[in-house]
C-alpha cells in the first residue's frame, strides 16, 4: 500500500519518526514536507536526530498568513497526490499542514488517517482548534491518543473509523530517551538536575501580542530560579521588536533552538516547565516534570486532571505564584498508552 505522510512543523516530525519506522515494514511511504517551518536547517537537525528518511517532496511554503499558507499547501499537495495516487494520506496534529493535507485528499477522494484525532481546547479563537475540527470531519480513520479524545468525537457525532491507539509521541520518547541522556546538554550549560526551569514560547497568541509577551517576560525576570529558554525564531523576532530582548537576557539564559535529544534531556531533568506548546505539555507529563501552561486552555486536559499540569494564562502574578507553589498532587497513570505505532499499523493492515 502506498501511504503519503504530510508534515510541516517540528512537533510533527516527532510524531512521524516512530510511525514511519513501523509503516515501512509493510508499506511504501512517501514523506511530503510542506515547509511550514521555514528554517530548513533546523528541520534537518530533527530529521537526523530522529533518524527520519529525508522528505520525498519539500515544498518550502514558508511563513505567511494562515490563509496564504493553507491555500499554497493545498495547491501543491494536490499536485503530489495526483502524481503519486496514494491509497492513504496520513496527517498529524493540528497545523495548517494538517488541514491542507486532509482537504487535498478529501477533494480527490483519497482516504485520510488523522494522527492525534479528537483533541479539543473548545476555543475557536485558536487556529489549531479550527484545523482539528475540520480535519476530523474529513478523516476516514481517526487515531485517538486518549479516551477523552474518543469521547470528544462521539459528542460531535463522529463514531465511524474512530480508534483508540495511544499516543505516538510516547513511542518516540521511549525510543530516544537513552540517546538523549548522552547528549551532554546539562554539562554544556553547567546545570544541575532538578535545579532549573525550562521555558518555551512560540504561539502567535503570545509572541505577536505585546501585552501577553511583556507579562511573560516580567514574570520570568521576577523568578528567583535558573531559567533556560531555547528561543524560537518567531519569539526572538518579537522580543526584539517590542524592546524586551535585552531585559530578558539579563535575567534568563537564552539559547538557540535545540535538537530533539538535547531538548529531551534538558526537559527530563528540569524542576518545572513553563510553555505554551501542546506537545511539550505531554512530554513533560511522560517525563514526570510539572508543567505550567502559559495559555488560557489546553487540548491535553488529561494532564491537568492528573494534577501534573496547570493552566496559568499570562498573568504575571499567577505565573510567579505557580512557579513557587505548584506541585503535582498524585502519582501518574498511564493515560497515553503504549505501542501506538504498532496499533495504528495493525489497524491500517486490517482496514485497508
Amino acid at each position: 500500500m502506498k501511504i503519503i505522510s504530510v508534515i510541516g512543523v517540528r512537533p510533527q516530525f516527532i510524531k512521524l519518526a516512530p510511525l514511519s519506522r513501523e509503516l515501512r515494514k509493510s508499506h511504501h511511504e512517501i514523506i511530503v514536507h510542506t515547509g511550514q517551518h521555514y528554517d530548513y536547517d533546523m528541520d534537518k537537525i530533527f530529521f537526523n536526530d530522529l533518524e527520519i528518511p529525508q522528505p520525498d517532496y519539500h515544498m518550502g511554503v514558508g511563513s505567511g498568513t494562515h490563509g496564504f499558507q493553507t491555500g499554497e499547501m493545498l495547491r501543491r499537495i494536490e499536485d503530489v497526490l495526483i502524481q503519486e495516487k496514494p491509497d492513504l494520506v496520513l496527517v498529524y496534529g493540528d497545523t495548517n499542514s494538517t488541514l491542507a493535507g486532509a482537504l487535498s485528499a478529501a477533494k480527490l477522494q483519497i482516504k485520510i488517517g488523522h494522527i492525534e484525532a479528537g483533541l479539543r481546547s473548545f476555543d475557536k479563537s485558536m487556529p489549531e482548534e479550527i484545523n482539528r475540527v475540520l480535519t476530523d470531519n474529513c478523516a476516514d480513520l481517526l487515531f485517538c491518543p486518549t479516551p477523552t479524545a474518543v469521547g470528544n468525537l462521539n459528542k460531535e457525532g463522529i463514531t465511524s473509523g474512530v480508534h483508540l491507539t495511544g499516543d505516538v509521541m510516547v513511542d518516540t520518547l521511549l525510543h530516544s530517551r537513552e540517546i538523549a541522556e548522552q547528549s551532554g546538554i546539562l554539562d554544556r550549560l553547567n546545570l544541575e538536575s532538578k535545579n532549573y526551569l525550562v521555558v518555551t514560547i512560540h504561539r502567535a497568541s503570545n509572541t505577536d501580542d505585546k501585552y501577553n509577551l511583556e507579562n511573560i517576560v516580567d514574570a520570568l525576570c521576577e523568578l528567583d530560579e535558573t531559567v533556560i529558554f531555547p528561543l524560537h525564531p518567531r519569539t526572538k523576532q518579537y522580543l526584539s521588536q517590542y524592546g524586551l530582548y535585552d531585559r530578558l537576557k539579563e535575567k534568563v539564559r537564552l539559547t538557540e533552538p535545540l535538537g530533539y535529544p538535547d531538548f529531551l534531556n534538558l526537559l527530563g531533568h528540569a524542576k518545572k516547565l513553563l510553555t505554551d506548546s501542546g506537545g511539550i505539555q505531554k512530554e513533560a507529563y511522560i517525563l514526570k516534570v510539572p508543567c505550567i501552561t502559559l495559555r488560557e486552555n489546553t487540548e491535553w486536559i488529561e494532564t491537568v486532571e492528573e494534577g501534573w499540569n496547570v493552566v496559568a494564562g499570562v498573568d504575571k502574578e499567577t505565573i510567579v505564584k505557580l512557579v513557587e507553589e505548584f506541585e503535582p498532587c498524585r502519582e501518574q497513570g498511564n493515560i497515553f498508552g503504549r505501542d501506538a505505532c504498532k496499533n495504528i499499523a495493525d489497524i491500517l493492515n486490517k482496514v485497508l
